[in-house]
Order: structure tokens, then C-alpha cells, then sequence
């Protein structure tokens, strides 16, 4: 494995790292045996950033975590977020205000069964508080010893030096691949500039890129259903600029994961993406793309094939889109 900085800091971080969420939510029924090896075959292979969530099966997710996180706990560099919290109904809204912040990292510290979290992401800014005092209150939690380092996740530029005037920003989390290219304009460069790492989540396009999904066999609680790029509109489009990326890949000699998660690498060394498996196979694949170098005609002919294929639909419902962003 090869390893990246963590922003502005000496803490180095696999240059892949491991989103945690699809192992028990928003893909369908997970397998925890499996999820739990999965777990164990990154320390293998040197993958020590984690990444979950409070909201990702209600909590589920870092108590599963957990069971491999205590045995192995300064092996880990292990992030969580706040931010979307449950309702009476069922619903969740985004909550950043400081007296939430006390009370949800104190969960996650309890489901994770540690007594800090590595990197704390206000997982979005809430409209309706002051980002000031959001990154206020996720301070002083760093002051209490019960977090190290603040990230944020899809902020916006304005936000975003708002919150780094307040406390240092180690990193920003959101959506960056292939398909979805949106942070190149003002994000990166912000990035640079503040020397904040970019943490991309689905790097692979949730599977698109990989040409190995079927949008007909989906299951039945599996998120994709409700997004618009893996509907039946862009499904054509989409499987032709699948096949054509296998194509690439293929000639030289590696997979469409790879050749996309290697993409996502060469596009800046503070860039440190987090592709989610709950499965060894993939994870094994995934981690194999630090060692791809891509060439100048490699990039060019990516560039080609989505110039070629440009309808692949949107990332987000409207609704959804909102909470970007802010």
C-alpha cells in the first residue's frame, strides 16, 4: 500500500482507503461474516482508513466496525459523521447545531467502543446554524481529546474557508469519479490552496464505472433505485460508456475498477479516495490501483470516451441536491 497525508498534518493514510457504509446499508442485505473478513483483510494489506457514519443502519454500521476497530484500535485511523438525525417519523433532517454534536459524538464513541475518533466530518452543513458554530462546537471536542482531527462533507467553497478560519479543516468528503466531476472547478484548487485533503466517496460511480452492474437486478432496498443515473433514461448511454472504459482497462491489463479508482489518484496527491466493498474480492482489486500509472494517452482517451457518452444522468434527486452544497 502506499501512503498520503492527511491535510496541514504528519498523519499518513492508505491512498485508498475504505468506505464502510454498503457493508450493512443502502446495497442491499449484507453478510456480516464476510464484512467482517473484509474488515481484517485490509489491516492485511495496509488499508488503515476507515469510514462510516452515525446515520448508515442506524448506528449499525460503527458497532460492526467496532468488532474489528477495539483488537486493533491504533492500526485504524478510523473517521465518522454527524449530522442526519432521526426523527420521531422516521424522517431525518440535518442537525448541526452544537447541543446535537455533544450528544451524537457521544454515541458513535459508544458504538465504536473507543474512547476517540480520528477524523469527525459535520457530514453537512446545516442551513440553518452557522457553520462557525458548528466547527465551534466539533472544536472543542478536539480540545476534550475526543476527536483529532474536523473534516466536512459536501460544503461549499464559502463554507468551507468559513469553517478552516475557525479551526483547521483536515479534510472534505464528497462524491468525485469519472462521472461526477463537479468539485474540479472550485473545490480542488480550494483544496490546494488549503491544503485540505480530498476524501472522494463513490469513486467507482456506485459500481457504474465498473461494467459489472445490472440495474435489473438490484435489490429491492438497494439506494441506486432512487437515484437518477441508474435509471432506465441513462441505461443505454451508460452501458456503452461501461463497456468502452472495459475496453481501456483491458488493454492495459487491469479492470475498470482500477483503471477508475487510478483516474481518481492521479488527479492530485492530497486526493485520498475511499471506494466501499463489503467483500474481499473487491477490496483486493480496489487496493491493486495504487500501482497503476496512467500516461497521457491513457487520460485522453478517457476524456474521449465521456465526450463520446456525456448522458449519464444526475447523482442526486433534486431533493437530495439541496443538502449539497451549503
Amino acid at each position: 500500500m502506499k501512503y498520503r497525508k492527511l491535510g496541514n498534518t504528519e498523519e499518513l493514510l492508505s491512498a485508498t482507503g475504505l468506505g464502510c457504509m454498503g457493508m450493512n446499508y443502502a446495497y442491499g442485505e449484507g453478510d456480516d461474516a464476510e464484512s467482517i473478513a473484509t474488515l481484517h483483510k485490509a489491516l492485511d494489506l495496509g488499508i488503515n482508513f476507515w469510514d462510516t457514519a452515525d446515520m448508515y443502519a442506524d448506528g449499525e454500521n460503527e458497532k460492526l466496525i467496532s468488532q474489528v476497530l477495539v483488537p486493533n484500535r491504533n492500526r485504524i485511523f478510523i473517521a465518522t459523521k454527524f449530522g442526519f438525525r432521526k426523527q420521531a417519523d422516521g424522517s431525518r433532517k440535518i442537525d448541526g447545531s452544537p447541543a446535537y454534536i455533544k450528544s451524537a459524538v457521544e454515541d458513535s464513541l459508544k458504538r465504536l467502543r473507543t474512547d476517540r475518533i480520528d477524523l469527525y466530518y459535520a457530514h453537512r452543513v446545516d442551513p440553518n446554524v452557522p457553520v462557525e458554530e458548528t466547527v465551534g462546537a466539533m472544536a472543542d471536542l478536539v480540545k476534550e481529546g475526543k476527536v483529532r482531527y474536523l473534516g466536512l462533507s459536501e460544503a461549499s467553497v464559502t463554507s468551507i474557508r468559513k469553517a478552516h478560519a475557525v479551526h483547521p479543516v483536515s479534510a472534505l468528503q464528497s462524491e468525485y469519479s469519472l462521472l461526477t466531476r463537479s468539485p474540479e472547478h472550485e473545490i480542488l484548487p480550494l483544496m490546494k490552496e488549503l491544503q485540505i485533503s480530498f476524501v472522494p466517496f463513490s469513486p467507482l460511480a456506485r459500481g457504474l464505472v465498473t461494467n459489472t452492474l445490472d440495474l435489473n437486478n438490484l435489490a429491492a432496498d438497494d439506494i441506486r433505485r432512487s437515484l437518477p443515473r441508474y435509471q432506465e433514461a441513462y441505461a443505454n448511454n451508460n452501458r456503452q460508456l461501461a463497456a468502452g472504459f472495459q475496453e481501456i482497462a483491458a488493454a492495459k491489463g487491469i479492470t475498470p475498477a482500477q483503471l477508475a479508482l487510478a483516474w481518481v489518484l492521479a488527479q492530485g496527491e492530497n486526493i485520498i479516495p475511499i471506494p466501499g466493498t463489503k467483500k474481499r474480492k473487491y477490496l483486493l482489486e480496489n487496493a491493486a490501483a495504487v500501482d497503476v500509472e496512467l500516461n497521457g494517452s491513457d487520460l485522453a482517451d478517457i476524456e474521449v470516451l465521456l465526450k463520446k457518452y456525456p448522458d449519464t444522468g444526475a447523482r442526486y434527486s433534486e431533493e437530495m441536491e439541496r443538502l449539497t452544497n451549503k
